[in-house]
């Protein structure tokens, strides 16, 4: 038997990669990171962060970087080939419900290369022009053979995990099936220099009988970046190339083409893998589950995914958890992505169905029926939780349990400013930890203590009121942000869990840190 080279092998270094590795180094576990490609991406067809991931890269550290990066979009205005039918404002899409508020935009290609900054200041190198030949599972570990310039390897890892896309290697030697199919309209993604009546701070959506397409300015370059349904004229031909579909490119969105930077074509699958484990192997992002680009979700389900899993890895490798932690991300993670490709392909076919009805919809009733239901403050925070994934529930998971007022055990922990911070800061140390927010009994305080559970405890107030949270009710908060259990003061259900799963901090050394915060009424 070889010996152990790496305690996690990640396959494919897109944004799922890359954020399994960064949360994985931060809470100390040795990786190695291989790709095929021999560098980040150059092209993109990803363009939205949704509140929920800049939430996670909060929590290791990245987020500022991100933003910098990308564009906070105040509005999105919806046009059509006779007139701007609606303005929709962003700037407080989600007022109250995240830090994050706003609808953000970055082009994936430029998302890779933050993130692997970071990696590489973390010390991890991407190994590049690294292809996964096989892997087998044996005794505890599992055998990896890769190739790189011809040259053949061998090592042991004690887990691996397939971020390597819809034609992922890990799947297909796992046996799992993926079922679905493809839709019939191919897209183009262009990045070109142009002129047009285009919102500088937003997003415009260019709505027609022939489908939509999508005009945004890219921060970096200068650019703009187009994405949209090829005209159906031109569905069949052999070879898209840029200049042939110009012309209707220019009429739909309204921009005169200077300069062409690149240009691409792509299909659009929808499909979820029948697993997402086999053993020691997982699966994440496009290697379990593809969908439509309706409403962003597809990289940012693949970045949940990667959270998911990496904190339960952590636990598991570390002996801070028990093995059964990590059924729990199958169970999580799948349940959510069938949910989600329902729900994307019904809202893809509402924005590129070919049907007459369909294009009269669009081009004279979508963007104001939006419109009218996000300017209700009801409206647009259900309509907020739903895109940016703020909305996520395990409520079903073996990890979830109890209820008081609106919250529940498998929710995210909701969100509660205070002056110039808020109760997700906290969420930085990457641990489990238990949130009372107002006065915590003395008995209960004791058992967490004596469990090393870090106890937070927050002044009171209406803002936390507002959210769903019950006063004096105790929250045990996982690593990542999601809630575990809702209950009253009365250590037996938080025992009884942390029992189950052999809960340890990573600290566990720690004492209870009470904190006492004054929350804003605001």
């Amino acid at each position: 038997m070889s010996a152990l080279d790496t305690e996690v092998l990640i396959v494919g270094a897109g944004p799922t990669g890359l954020t399994l590795a960064l949360w994985l180094v931060r809470l100390g576990v040795d990786i190695r990171l291989i790709d095929r490609s021999v560098g980040p991406g150059e092209t993109s067809r990803a363009l939205a962060v949704q509140a929920r991931t800049l939430e996670f890269h909060r929590q290791i550290g990245v987020v500022d970087d991100v933003l910098e990066a990308g564009i906070r979009l105040e509005q999105l205005t919806a046009r059509t080939p006779e007139k701007v039918s609606a303005i929709i404002p962003l700037s407080k899409f989600g007022e109250g419900v995240s830090r994050y508020s706003y609808a953000f935009a970055l082009p994936q290609d430029i998302h890779e290369r933050v993130l692997v900054a970071h990696l590489e200041e973390a010390g991890v190198h991407i190994e590049r022009q690294t292809e996964l030949i096989a892997f087998e599972e044996k005794d505890d570990g599992v055998t990896v053979t890769t190739r790189r310039e011809g040259v053949t390897k061998t090592f042991r890892t004690l887990y691996i995990c397939g971020c390597d896309g819809a034609r992922s290697t890990v799947r297909h030697a796992l046996g799992i099936g993926f079922p679905g199919g493809t839709y019939d309209q191919s897209f183009y993604v262009a990045d070109v220099d142009g002129d047009g009546e285009v919102t500088r701070n937003g997003m415009d959506v260019c709505l027609g009988s022939y489908g939509f397409a999508l005009v945004m300015p890219v921060r970096q370059t200068g650019s703009l970046r187009l994405i949209g349904v090829v005209p159906e004229a031109h569905k069949r031909d052999p070879v898209i190339t840029f200049e042939t579909i110009r012309p209707e490119i220019e009429c739909h969105t309204g921009i005169a083409i200077k300069a062409l930077n690149w240009f691409s074509t792509y299909r659009v699958h929808h499909r979820v893998a029948e697993r997402f484990r086999g053993g020691r192997a997982f699966l994440l992002g496009d290697a379990g589950h593809i969908h439509s680009p309706a409403g962003g979700q597809g990289m940012n389900t693949g970045i949940g995914d990667a959270v998911n899993l990496a904190w339960k890895l952590a636990a598991v490798l570390q002996g801070r958890a028990a093995a059964s932690l990590l059924d729990t991300y199958e169970t999580e993670r799948l349940a959510f992505a069938r949910v989600l490709i329902k729900s994307t392909d019904q809202a893809f076919k509402l924005v590129s169905g070919r049907s007459w009805l369909l294009g009269l919809w669009r081009r004279y009733a979508m963007a104001k029926v939006i419109s009218a239901i996000t300017r209700t403050k009801i409206g647009s925070r259900a309509f907020f939780a739903l895109i940016s994934q703020t909305g996520i529930k395990y409520r079903k998971s073996a990890l979830s349990s109890g209820r008081s007022g609106a919250v529940q055990g498998g929710d995210r922990l909701p969100w509660v400013p205070f002056g110039q911070s808020d109760n997700h800061a906290c969420l930085t140390t990457l641990d489990w930890q238990v949130h009372v927010y107002g006065e915590i009994e003395p008995a209960f305080g004791a058992a967490i203590s004596l469990a090393g559970i870090p106890l937070h405890r927050f002044d009171w107030s209406t803002a936390a009121g507002r959210v769903g949270v019950v006063r004096n009710t105790a929250y045990l908060v996982r690593p990542d942000g999601q809630i575990a259990i809702v209950a009253k003061q009365d250590a037996t259900a938080f025992e009884r869990f942390i029992e189950t799963f052999a809960i340890k901090p990573r600290n566990v050394e720690a004492s209870t840190i009470e904190r006492s915060s004054s929350l804003a009424a605001i």
